[in-house]
């Protein structure tokens, strides 16, 4: 009898440990750089990465458990790729969109049908071709299939500005591209990725500007679809005097409650809400975020390693070795993470 019981409780803490090192330790995807994460309404997740030319796509249709062996999408000559210039992806109900920009100044969209599983090369986003050399866009859905865009854009004076587009339902041609802010110093930050979010009809763009020689992140936001923005709004009380480039664009999120936001200057990583000051992280860069109406967890690297940082909890954890990582919430309040490290794509599940 003491044999068996002994017996039990070593398999006990074996299935303890096999869990564990299952959940503590990031799993291979493939080799790439840049990746993405989204979910669609059906919680299944995607993870796109760049490989040289070429777009490569994984899903998970059980929580993040196991993702499928990554499917070539799409091949695009001379594709940015690298500091934030690799393809973007969100997905919705009926269909998931990826755009990826080439070093001539295209920017080039492919649309998944999420109940078919093809997808399909729909031709170029901007309507004025070789306008977007830069190669730093970005991209957000809704839940009821209304994509849109933002991205720095040169037609404008030859100089960056922001631009954006939006796409309709079911629509395969994006609306007319329409600048949206213009810099009163010539242009924006030429190297820092702009972000988007949305939620319902309210939109938020995040982007680096460059006035009277300070790199702030400022704030544009809609309240009907796009169709018109608010000025500009700097983000934080501090301001960065910098004649260089961050290459750091940060990342924002769009709830009911409120816009969020976080960002580096100086090389620290700040959580910032519209209105409010700015509250330090930690030294660090390349941060990004994942909420809820009651979660917001923050991502980011400081060297080599990465951190997530959980506001409401005010706690911060290690959470492995790489860069750029990326992450998303579930509805389960499970987070999935996905980086690059080696030239390697790993994911993990928290």
């Amino acid at each position: 009898m003491k044999t068996l019981l002994f017996t039990i409780i070593l398999l006990f803490f074996c299935t303890i440990t096999i869990a564990s090192h299952n959940i503590a330790e990031p799993e291979i995807l493939g080799e790439g750089s840049q990746p993405q994460v989204s979910i669609d309404s059906r919680n299944t997740i995607r993870i796109i990465y760049g490989q040289h030319d070429k777009i490569f796509c994984s899903e998970s249709r059980d929580g993040g458990i196991n993702f499928a062996k990554p499917m070539l999408v799409a091949q695009v000559a001379g594709m940015h790729l690298g500091m934030s210039r690799g393809p973007q992806l969100a997905c919705s109900n009926q269909y998931s969109v990826i755009t990826a920009m080439d070093k001539s100044g295209n920017i080039h969209w492919f649309r998944l049908s999420n109940s078919s599983g093809k997808w399909e090369n729909m031709g170029l986003l901007n309507d004025q071709p070789g306008s977007a050399p830069e190669g730093l866009m970005n991209i957000a859905a809704d839940r009821n299939d209304h994509f849109y865009a933002v991205w720095l854009d040169i037609r404008t004076g030859k100089r960056n500005q922001i631009y954006f587009a939006d796409l309709s339902p079911k629509a395969i041609k994006w609306s007319k591209n329409r600048l949206v802010y213009k810099s009163p110093d010539e242009h924006v930050c030429e190297c820092c990725q702009p972000h988007i979010a949305v939620n319902n009809a309210a939109v938020a763009i995040m982007f680096r500007n460059w006035l009277n020689g300070s790199r702030d992140l400022y704030l544009i936001t809609s309240k009907n679809r796009g169709t018109s923005f608010s000025q500009g709004h700097k983000l934080g009380t501090g301001t960065w005097k910098l004649n260089a480039c961050p290459m750091d664009g940060g990342s924002l999120s769009n709830n009911p409650a409120s816009v969020i936001t976080t960002w580096q200057r100086e090389g620290n990583v700040f959580y910032c809400q519209p209105g409010q000051p700015e509250k330090a992280l930690g030294h660090g860069r390349n941060s990004t975020i994942a909420a809820s109406n009651s979660d917001t967890l923050i991502g980011y690297q400081a060297n080599d390693t990465l951190k997530l940082v959980n506001i409401k909890a005010n706690k911060t954890e290690v959470i492995g070795t790489g860069s750029f990582i990326k992450m998303a919430l579930m509805p389960n309040k499970k987070l999935i993470c996905v980086w690059e490290v080696d030239n390697k794509i790993v994911f993990k599940l928290i």
